[in-house]
């Protein structure tokens, strides 16, 4: 069933001209009027809808039942990410979205090759946060992550000085994914509950981060994480990381 992301307060019984970008989808997709659809505006379950008219430059559906259904993780990780240089930063901000990112803060590091700033930042923020909407309509998350302004990471640590999570790490000295188990299971273990955690995964851009921000990371609270003996792209490790988090938290067990 075609899913829409709608920006605005839904009801059962409203009649609703969909946004320009919905109405625009439901027009590719040759939706007749009868059609069910599914809408969702992010605050909580999903909408049946039908299509009562097509137009050329309007789509109009009329809002049904709500269902209270929710495809969030168990925890809320926040991933923040040196920005990868060409369209590598689209592909992982849609898989991230896939797979249960709460936000994404985009950041420029020492090693980061893009330079963003005011408008040009502002532009990017909002090309990335369609691309996280978009697959959420494909996905099936009700819960649509924030897709923050690119930031430097020294500015980053201004905003939220102490954190808890994982750094992404190269170092041997790093914890290993199987030394994880031990911390997500343990009850007594009270920095890692097994219901409501938050945690940010921070991860580099090509060529990791530089020894000096990895050191200010773990001041700040963020503990070194190594994911195994292969050195992984910089759109493939955080993805990696987001998927170990959850499986070693409980989420798939």
């Amino acid at each position: 069933m075609p899913r829409f992301y709608v920006d605005a307060s839904l009801h059962s019984g409203l009649m609703l001209n969909l946004p320009e970008q919905a109405a625009r989808h439901a027009q590719v997709l040759r939706l007749q009027p009868g059609h069910v659809v599914t809408l969702f505006n992010g605050q909580g379950g999903e909408f049946e809808a039908q299509i009562s008219s097509m137009g050329r430059h309007e789509v109009w559906a009329e809002v049904g039942a709500h269902h209270k259904v929710e495809r969030e993780m168990r925890h809320q990780v926040h991933l923040a990410l040196g920005i990868p240089a060409n369209e590598r930063m689209d592909w992982l901000i849609e898989k991230a979205t896939e797979l249960g990112a709460a936000s994404i803060q985009p950041l420029l590091t020492e090693r980061t090759v893009i330079k963003l700033v005011a408008e040009r930042a502002l532009k990017k923020q909002g090309h990335w946060q369609a691309i996280a909407q978009a697959a959420c309509e494909q996905c099936g998350r009700n819960q649509l992550p924030k897709v923050h302004t690119p930031l430097p990471l020294s500015a980053w640590w201004l905003d939220q000085p102490m954190r808890s999570g994982f750094v992404l790490s190269l170092s041997d000295n790093a914890n290993s994914l199987p030394s994880l188990r031990a911390p997500w299971y343990e009850p007594s273990h009270a920095a890692l509950p097994t219901e409501g955690l938050a945690l940010t995964l921070l991860s580099g851009p090509e060529g990791g981060l530089s020894p000096d921000e990895e050191q200010r990371a773990v001041q700040n609270g963020l503990r070194p994480l190594r994911l195994g003996p292969a050195t992984l792209r910089a759109e493939t490790a955080p993805l990696a990381a987001l998927m170990a988090v959850q499986y070693f938290s409980g989420t798939y067990m």
